[in-house]
């Protein structure tokens, strides 16, 4: 009996300042927790010393009966003070330094949404700043909490406590080797699908895999383009064309307009001979007045087919831009030519019909410009 006592006795002599001891826990209440570690009364674990992270209540961590592994933090004057925090954040600091040296990644649980970014529980507490959660903006962090993350460690200061960790640097990692993998694998001629990334005065950057390529505005489509944002929009999944590639300066130039049919493939089945149709004038010359039929298809109203009424030039009767009604007189898609006509839709003034007439005795006069060689000229076979 009296050896037991001697035995307990100097267990309570050598229980000091900074061992590490395993315990159970006796008692919880909101603010600590009792733990029975072998000495002569049970210690106190206070809440503040539980975790590295905000805990509102002892009883969300621990309940009686628990084994916990404890540090002596006082032994005075029969009064014992435990952490568990500390035994924590020892066995993580070794930890957490190998993965730093390593830049190992590793996936981590969020614990807690706080103002400026994201915080988990190490053993110490992590902090992931807004900035290196993802690499785009986030507004609302929120729906991160209880989330898994990828993190790696970017600082790390055990004298301050100090960990810093980043999800995006891992997303980065991630975008580089499949840039690489794009780069080497990527080839000329190659048709492939993108996701549109930006808009810019001169075209749209598409992401290809890791890699933006330039569509130039003048490869948007087949039809003349005035901006980008009229072809295409950021975020739109689009095909394109790989027109050449330059590894070294990780330049890539790309086609949308290469991978769909040309404008005059399309219009086959829509336009033909005799049908009426509505255009727009986009360029007068002296021999007449282009007209967009479809994006990218014009034809051409040769100035004899423009009036009844004899005129100078164009501009006296058409301005660009204007929407007119034009009859369809022949095409040849082979030459992306279309002859059309305005006047074939109108009424010839009866009048002026029978004076022409009696002026000319039924036969084209040279001085009246309506002769053949007018109508049809030199221009006309020029026409594209």
């Amino acid at each position: 009996m009296v050896e037991d006592l001697n035995n307990e006795m100097a267990s309570f002599d050598a229980l000091k300042v900074g061992d590490v001891v395993n315990g159970k826990v006796t008692k919880v209440e909101e603010k600590h927790a009792l733990v029975d570690v072998g000495y002569k009364v049970d210690g106190i674990l206070p809440i503040s010393e539980l975790s590295s992270l905000h805990v509102d209540k002892v009883m969300d961590v621990l309940h009686e009966g628990d084994e916990v592994t404890v540090k002596v933090t006082k032994l005075q004057d029969d009064e014992l003070v435990l952490s568990k925090r500390e035994v924590d954040a020892d066995r993580a600091w070794g930890d957490l330094e190998e993965k730093f040296q390593d830049k190992t990644t590793f996936s981590v649980e969020i614990a807690d949404v706080v103002k400026g970014g994201l915080v988990v529980d190490l053993g110490v507490r992590g902090f992931i700043p807004a900035s290196l959660v993802e690499r785009h903006f986030v507004e609302d962090f929120s729906d991160y909490k209880g989330k898994p993350l990828d993190v790696k460690i970017v600082e790390l200061d055990q004298e301050k406590r100090k960990v810093i960790l980043s999800h995006r640097a891992v997303l980065d990692e991630e975008a580089e080797k499949k840039k690489e993998e794009t780069l080497r694998n990527i080839k000329e001629g190659d048709v492939i699908e993108g996701i549109v990334q930006r808009l810019t005065d001169f075209g749209a950057f598409v992401d290809i895999g890791g890699v933006d390529g330039l569509v130039h505005i003048s490869q948007l489509a087949h039809y003349r383009v005035e901006t980008p944002s009229e072809v295409v929009s950021e975020g739109d999944r689009v095909k394109v064309k790989v027109l050449s590639v330059d590894p070294e300066s990780e330049r890539i130039s790309l086609s949308i307009k290469a991978t769909q049919p040309g404008p005059w493939e399309t219009a086959k089945d829509k336009i033909h001979p005799g049908d009426v149709l509505e255009g727009t004038v986009k360029r007068l010359v002296p021999f007449g007045a282009f007209v967009e039929l479809l994006p990218g298809v014009e034809g051409l109203v040769h100035i004899s087919e423009i009036s009844h009424t004899h005129i100078g030039t164009p501009d006296e009767v058409l301005t660009e831009g204007q929407e007119i009604k034009v009859k369809v007189l022949d095409v040849n898609f082979e030459d992306q030519r279309v002859s059309l006509s305005i006047r074939a839709l109108e009424d010839e003034p009866t009048e002026r019909f029978d004076q022409q007439k009696s002026e000319s005795g039924g036969n084209d006069d040279p001085a009246s410009g309506f002769s053949l060689g007018d109508m049809i000229g030199d221009q006309l076979k020029k026409y594209k």
